[in-house]
């Protein structure tokens, strides 16, 4: 059995490094376990994010705290906890600060003050950016380096198959390799894009975090309320994870159009394309539907500079045989980010002693039932230092055996079931189609009761797991049924 290291965490993006990173400037030992991707990097949503963060210039008089909490709460809704909401918006700009202080490099203008752009939702420009649109990239980079330089950090390769518990308290995780102890576990394994036929997401985003917390009793909330990013690159019969179309894009002035030509968000919103997403998103598939259309476009062709601006959205579409400076760029929905999840509270402590959750994986109250903009890397950061702070007074590992705490091991064929729930509990959802959901993700000839033998088949099961708690939450919350969104119009 390994020693024990003060904080054990399960993921390698921005919040499961940012707490790295402070625990071991803090004096305390560091375990950060990481799915590898094709190469053996790790698989993070982190390194895909492009729009930047969103933060407040405490030197701007036109912007506040409380008008990025109105935004939020616009954009989310009655489920945004505004307490919360508050709470961690005002220690952005210190987290950005951090952040900067460990090496990251934010795109600035030429009298040295960060670049700020706007997005969906947000009143103003509070976007701060890196490479353009590769804000997480550099974030990416920034942390990983960072990381290598702590004496008291160590990383290793290994995929979580189960937590660890010795009497109610989560001691670590399984691995096929062994099993790796921590004092205090924080989860940070990002979302689960790939429950969706098509998403923005790493090969890695399967809900892992989700269905191990789930499985040990932690509280798992509003998993109903999954982001569609309204524009994600099409590419007919594509699969997987596609390329992100940059909402900062529109907020440069690009406009959504529909197969005929017509705008897209013409009377569907006040704020026309810079619309929360959820509202762009289903006025994008009200588009295609109306038109027959597989897509709708997004015209870029006005951005002078979109090319320098805007790297890495170039670079995708180029790859598409489609220049954005010149042609319209075919855009359709994608699972992009996932709301709700495991409930923590504002230290990140979820409702099992010993395990903590943060990012995306986790449930704050922040992001309601629709993420505003740019929200997640700030809120990543601030999680990730507090759960850093935690760690610091956490209890020692109690002596004694320890005992794993898996998912279910029913898994069903991926590609049936990211169809399944792409028809069923995707953009459009129905009561009926719900129901039809819930009895197959029953039934024992579509889910199969095996062990796992292979990691895709441990992915497999957890995608079947979180499936199930996502589709009994959808059917339980009816309101985010189509027939309940269009009886409010």
């Amino acid at each position: 059995m390994t020693t024990p290291a003060d904080l054990l965490v399960v993921g390698a993006g921005v919040a499961g490094l940012t707490a790295a990173i402070a625990a071991a400037d803090a004096g305390l030992t560091v375990t950060v376990l990481f799915k590898p991707s094709v190469g053996g990097a790790p698989s993070t949503s982190t390194a895909y994010a492009q729009g930047g963060i969103a933060v407040v210039d405490p030197t701007d008089p036109q912007d506040s705290i409380e008008r990025h909490v109105a935004d939020t709460v616009a954009a989310g809704g009655p489920l945004v906890d505004v307490d919360a909401a508050r709470s961690i918006l005002a220690d952005g700009p210190a987290a950005v600060d951090r952040l900067i202080a460990w090496g990251a490099q934010f795109d600035r203008r030429p009298d040295g003050t960060l670049k700020r752009t706007r997005e969906g939702g947000h009143c103003l420009s509070r976007i701060i950016h890196a490479g353009g649109d590769a804000t997480g990239a550099e974030v990416q980079r920034a942390l990983t380096a960072a990381a290598k330089t702590r004496a008291t950090l160590t990383a290793q390769a290994g995929q979580a198959y189960a937590l660890l518990a010795n009497g109610d308290r989560i001691v670590g995780v399984r691995t096929p390799d062994g099993d790796v102890l921590g004092r205090t576990v924080l989860l940070a394994t990002g979302g689960a894009g790939h429950l969706f036929s098509s998403t923005t997401n790493p090969l890695g985003a399967t809900g892992d975090g989700i269905a191990l917390a789930a499985a040990a009793g932690a509280e798992v909330r509003e998993l109903e309320y999954v982001q569609f990013h309204p524009t994600m690159l099409y590419t007919p019969g594509a699969r997987g994870r596609r390329p992100l179309i940059s909402e900062a894009v529109r907020g440069e002035g690009a406009h959504l159009q529909d197969a005929n030509g017509e705008s897209v968000m013409a009377g569907v919103h006040p704020m026309g394309d810079l619309a929360p997403r959820d509202v762009v998103a289903r006025a994008v598939t009200d588009a295609m539907e109306r038109t027959g259309a597989p897509c709708v476009y997004l015209d870029a062709t006005m951005i002078p500079d979109v090319a320098q601006r805007f790297p890495t959205v170039t670079e995708a579409v180029r790859a598409a045989g489609l220049d954005p400076q010149t042609d319209l760029i075919p855009v359709v929905p994608g699972a992009h980010y996932l709301c709700g999840g495991v409930v923590t509270d504002l230290d990140g402590a979820t409702t099992v002693p010993g395990l903590y959750a943060a990012g995306e994986v986790a449930h704050t109250g922040l992001h309601g039932a629709n993420r505003l903009a740019s929200n997640s890397l700030l809120e990543a950061l601030v999680m990730g230092l507090r759960v850093a702070s935690a760690a610091q007074v956490a209890s020692a590992v109690p002596d004694g055996a320890v005992h794993p705490i898996p998912p279910s091991p029913a898994r069903a064929e991926r590609t049936a079931l990211q169809d399944a729930m792409t028809r069923l509990c995707g953009v459009r959802r129905t009561v009926d189609g719900l129901e039809e959901l819930g009895a197959l993700l029953a039934d024992p000839g579509f889910v199969v009761d095996e062990p796992a033998v292979t990691p895709r088949d441990h992915e497999d099961g957890v995608l079947a797991a979180v499936a199930r708690l996502m589709a009994a939450q959808a059917l339980a919350r009816e309101e985010t049924t189509t027939e309940a969104l269009e009886a409010t119009r």
